[in-house]
């Protein structure tokens, strides 16, 4: 094990090297831990087509999920920025699309939610919007909102998130994103508070946060489940 700056450190597992933060507690709400994988006593043909292992057939194990499969069934190496490994990984065929799914949010929808969009926000049962630009932190565990004050909501007390939708303006089209409301617990409180947030004055931009804001939901909701 080896330590680099910036509180993050070097480490290496069965399945590749990691950058990982030093404290565990400050690790991405986006993360997923590595699985344990299926002991090789117990997965004597491949996972999914069933060739026997042999001298020939070699079995290899899935990063992500952690199964075994011979090497046609498990043969792309794709990066896994979830598991914050340096290099891609040997993946299995379901996996891999899954994790080229989560390279583009990390490479593109990542940078829009760390950019800000501008919204009209109100907290709770406040009857005054204020004009906020909100952001994902760079660490992505925080979202800054910054108005007149200054305040953050922390991803992994968020209890809800709903994306509001207008109708289109002229016949046919799809519906468009409009705002956003965050259910969350503030820091030593149980209580959830709710957070308003409307598009404001550049609402292209205000729309891809929150078209990005909706995928990094998905992906908060599978690391908390795992």
């Amino acid at each position: 094990m080896s330590f680099v700056p910036d509180g993050k450190k070097l480490v290496r597992s069965p399945s590749g090297l990691r950058m990982v933060p030093e404290n565990g507690a400050f690790n991405s709400p986006f993360a997923l831990d590595e699985p344990q994988w299926v002991p090789d006593k117990e997965c004597p043909k491949c996972m999914q087509c069933d060739a026997k292992f042999d001298f020939i057939t070699r079995k290899h194990h899935c990063r992500r999920c952690g199964r075994c499969f011979c090497d046609k069934c498990c043969s792309q190496k794709v990066a896994l920025p979830r598991m914050c490994f340096v290099d891609p990984v040997r993946q299995c065929s379901e996996c891999s699309l899954v994790s080229q799914k989560e390279v583009e949010f990390y490479d593109k929808q990542l940078k829009v939610l760390t950019a800000g969009g501008t919204f009209l926000v109100k907290v709770d049962s406040s009857e005054k919007s204020e004009t906020t630009v909100c952001r994902l932190s760079n660490n992505q565990r925080y979202l800054f909102l910054d108005g007149d004050s200054h305040f953050e909501v922390e991803l992994s007390r968020i209890s809800s998130m709903q994306v509001l939708t207008d109708s289109p303006t002229s016949g046919g089209g799809s519906l468009r994103t409009s705002g956003m409301v965050l259910q969350y617990k503030p820091p030593g409180s149980q209580n959830l508070q709710e957070l308003h947030m409307e598009t404001a004055d550049d609402k292209r931009v205000a729309s891809a946060w929150l078209a990005a804001m909706h995928k990094a939901a998905k992906l908060l909701y599978e690391s908390r489940d795992q």
